[in-house]
């Protein structure tokens, strides 16, 4: 019995070792792990950014003046005829050049017509015969059978005949033409913007019908100090903004007269093609107002980057820029001018450098990136 109860014990006490030793393995495994974990931390992992490179560009700092989109043929489409009105096409509606935007009623001018055509039929029949009695009276005159004044005379009635007819023909072009015109037709491609004269009303030359608006081809109407006028020039590059929506244009026309009072004289700007950058978004619309960014100097040489290059904080304007180990630096910079979407800024960046464009709003000093694109950022 007493051997029993010390095997039995010798037993429990293995077991308890062999548990304890085990939990403290465990408990060391846990500390070494802790303690390399101390003892190596990780920094950030790379980001994913896309870059473009900054570069040397002419510009000058901007003055903005508002202006106003505005089209290139806006005309109140005239009546060239009297007639009743029978049809005008409806507000909003789109025509080419050429299609008949109202209708005049041609009744009159179709009888014209065809008194016209019938007038000419029995000239034309009147100088076939005279032609044949001038013939036969000049061979009676050879052979002393008539008179020679009677010869004279045949020729000149045949002579008024065809002035007759002559007269006939313009008398039927003229009526022509007008019944052409009781159809009135858009001089250019646009939109019907308002009916000036309402179906049943009488209408007479001069009188104003449609008024049609081209509404594809816009410029932008501004007026310019004409203290600009020594670095305003017609094809000079300007920018058009709207909200924070800006695109590079060009100037179309200077005209050179200066108001008196306001000392300012007016500009012609163009607008991009349909497709363009902002037109998507409905902003060149007839009368939309915008704003257009003039050079108020002379252009000089700056060093430019992307707009969206530039990281705005309370404490200033950064530019994060990639340096050859792919490592992400942080520059404070002092923007400048402005063309379109680049910006001139002084402050270490240097042409050629690679500047964060998208991703930068989360990096760091000295995080390392992956360049996701190279973008020319223009």
């Amino acid at each position: 019995m007493t051997s029993d109860f010390t095997f039995r014990g010798t037993v429990v006490r293995a077991a308890a070792a062999a548990i304890g030793g085990l939990v403290a393995l465990v408990w060391l495994g846990f500390t070494a792990q802790a303690g390399a974990q101390d003892q190596d931390p990780q920094g950030p992992p790379p980001a994913i950014v896309e870059v473009a490179e900054a570069s040397d560009e002419m510009m000058a700092p901007q003055v903005f003046m508002p202006g106003t989109v505005v089209s290139r043929n806006d005309s109140r489409i005239a009546s060239e005829i009297s007639g009743r009105v029978i049809w005008v096409a409806d507000e909003g509606a789109r025509v080419a050049e050429g299609d008949v935007i109202a209708e005049i009623d041609d009744r009159n001018l179709r009888l014209a017509v065809a008194r016209g055509a019938a007038q000419i039929k029995r000239l034309e029949a009147r100088i076939t015969y005279l032609r044949s009695d001038l013939k036969r009276v000049q061979e009676l005159a050879e052979t002393n059978h008539t008179p020679i004044s009677r010869a004279e005379e045949a020729e000149s009635t045949l002579a008024m005949t065809e002035q007759e007819l002559a007269e006939a023909r313009i008398s039927l072009e003229q009526a022509e033409i007008d019944m052409k015109r009781t159809r009135v037709r858009a001089p250019f491609p646009g939109r019907v913007v308002a009916r000036l004269a309402q179906i049943g009303e009488y209408s007479t030359p001069g009188r104003e019908i449609v008024r049609l608006v081209d509404t594809e081809h816009l410029e932008v109407r501004a007026q310019a100090p004409v203290a600009l006028s020594a670095v305003l020039t017609d094809g000079l590059g300007v920018t058009l903004r709207r909200g924070n929506n800006s695109v590079d244009s060009r100037i179309r026309a200077l005209i050179p007269v200066g108001d008196e009072q306001s000392r300012s004289m007016e500009i012609r700007v163009d607008v991009p093609a349909a497709g363009d950058a902002m037109r998507p978004g409905g902003i060149y619309v007839v009368g939309a107002a915008v704003q257009v960014g003039l050079p108020s100097s002379v252009p000089e040489k700056v060093v430019a980057v992307p707009r969206d290059a530039l990281v705005l904080r309370s404490e200033g304007t950064y530019v994060y820029r990639i340096n050859e180990d792919n490592m992400a630096e942080r520059l404070l910079v002092r923007p400048g001018a402005a063309k379109g979407g680049r910006v001139a800024v002084a402050g270490g960046v240097e042409s050629g450098d690679r500047v964060v464009i998208r991703g930068g709003e989360r990096l760091r000093p000295g995080q390392p990136v992956t360049l996701r694109e190279i973008a020319n950022g223009r």
